[in-house]
């Protein structure tokens, strides 16, 4: 990426949230920016009053025209654009400079102390938890998330630091643009089944990805990966664990709705390290930040703060009723083992409460790849309404419905087949205790009338 005579920033794909992280770090920095979306949301409007140029049709006359000087201007894309774009190929037929969002990233872990998280699931909350930690303590970082932090109402943090925290995105092979100083991995569960095609090809995606780690750093891996690190010599090696590992927890206290245990790492003991957001998941992502901040600078004190000031990430076990009669939270999970990890951390905090979820499928070739997994982890709930498939990227596969996973859920459970038009009805009748909206796709949009109808 040449900055010198760089001007102009033009995004296509400007309201993901990885990008919108991108779009702010550029308008901070003082350049013209502005892009394309498909469909306005919350996220892009703020976009727009921060000072980015952004249009929803696909349409060359709407760019303007600062960002059509290919000596100033840099375009940035992502993977879920598709190569016919009209935007993206008329920059390209005009010998436009074009990166992923990942190069973009990957040039920036060159120039500052890239502190990255990847893994199949964990990451943002990992990622978002180990900004926090950095950033209100001495040490002090710049972030580039991959959800929305509640502690900062974005998904970007920029500062004078020589850190920079990173999420690693697998898909498409994407982190491996990175060049991280250190990196967490929390998870290798195959996914993306429709970019890589094999497990194997997958997890030897991330033994890969541990190659780029720069001599002088360290990989903290969660401990039971079925992949193989291949670390560069140079390169300190540090596992993780709930129970077990150089950095582990000890002591765990759940109870009161507090969560509260020891920190054990290779020098020492931090005693009573509250979590913020007491859910046991968090555990083991609290773990694996906080090793990477310690592994950074950051003080034991400011550790135990960080943690117990630590709000959570919108969409990530987020919260959105919680009193007496009903609770109801938002969760990303999309990937059987994050949902197995979501419903049995909710399990915990509400045993014998009557809990119930709406899971909305996310890609047509994911519920073809694990709907006999989604159907076990489901199956760990009372209640389960199935949405159609999200198509996100993908045109509809012949067989391929919210029926796979219906037909294998556990013999007894209550099971409903139901269309989005059908959420807040669910809502409506209460049949439940505590209610999960699941999903990575447009399930989203219906949270706040169900927080209307819930209270």
């Amino acid at each position: 990426m040449q900055t010198k005579d760089l001007k102009s920033v033009y995004f296509v794909g400007a309201g993901g949230i990885g990008m919108s992280a991108l779009v702010r770090y550029f308008l901070t920095k003082g350049f013209h920016v502005g892009g394309y979306d498909k469909t306005p949301s919350d996220l892009t409007e703020r976009l727009i009053e921060e000072g980015a140029k952004i249009h929803y049709e696909e349409n060359v006359d709407a760019i303007d025209e600062c960002f059509k000087q290919k000596e100033s201007t840099l375009v940035v894309y992502t993977p879920a654009i598709p190569a016919e774009h009209k935007e993206l190929v008329f920059f390209r037929e005009n010998g436009f400079e074009i990166q992923k969002r990942a190069q973009v990233l990957g040039f920036l872990t060159q120039s500052h102390k890239g502190l990255c998280v990847a893994g199949t699931h964990g990451k943002t909350t990992t990622s978002t938890m180990a900004a926090h930690l950095l950033h209100q303590s001495h040490v002090d970082c710049n972030a580039f998330l991959g959800g929305i932090s509640k502690n900062y109402g974005t998904n970007y943090i920029l500062s004078d630091s020589d850190y920079v925290v990173i999420e690693a995105d697998e898909f498409d092979r994407s982190f491996h643009w990175l060049r991280p100083y250190m990196t967490v991995i929390t998870a290798t569960d195959p996914d993306h089944l429709d970019i890589y095609g094999t497990k194997e090809a997958y997890l030897e995606s991330f033994r890969h990805y541990t190659t780029l780690i720069q001599p002088g750093g360290a990989l903290i891996i969660h401990r039971g990966l079925e992949m193989q690190p291949d670390v560069q010599e140079g390169v300190r090696v540090y596992d993780y664990a709930r129970t077990e590992g150089d950095f582990h927890a000890e002591n765990i206290r759940i109870g009161g709705g507090e969560i509260v245990f020891d920190f054990v790492h290779p020098d020492g003991v931090v005693k009573d390290i509250q979590l913020g957001v007491p859910v046991s998941i968090n555990i083991d992502n609290g773990i694996a930040a906080m090793g990477l901040a310690i592994l950074n600078g950051v003080t034991e004190n400011e550790l135990r703060e960080g943690m117990k000031t630590f709000r959570g990430v919108d969409r990530r076990f987020d919260f959105k009723v919680k009193n007496d009669e009903v609770v109801f939270l938002s969760d990303y999970a999309h990937h059987p083992n994050e949902i197995e990890q979501s419903v049995k951390s909710v399990r915990e905090l509400y045993q014998d409460k009557r809990i119930a979820a709406i899971f909305q499928p996310h890609l047509y070739t994911r519920t073809r790849d694990f709907y006999k997994e989604f159907a076990k982890a489901l199956s760990l709930l009372d209640v389960v309404y199935l949405c159609d498939i999200y198509p996100a990227r993908e045109l509809p596969i012949p067989g391929v419905t919210s029926q796979l996973i219906y037909d294998h859920l556990r013999p007894g459970i209550e099971k409903h087949l139901i269309h989005k038009e059908d959420i807040l009805e669910v809502a409506r009748k209460r049949e439940f205790d505590v209610l999960m909206s699941l999903g990575a796709g447009d399930i989203e949009n219906f949270v706040p009338q169900i927080v209307e109808i819930l209270s």
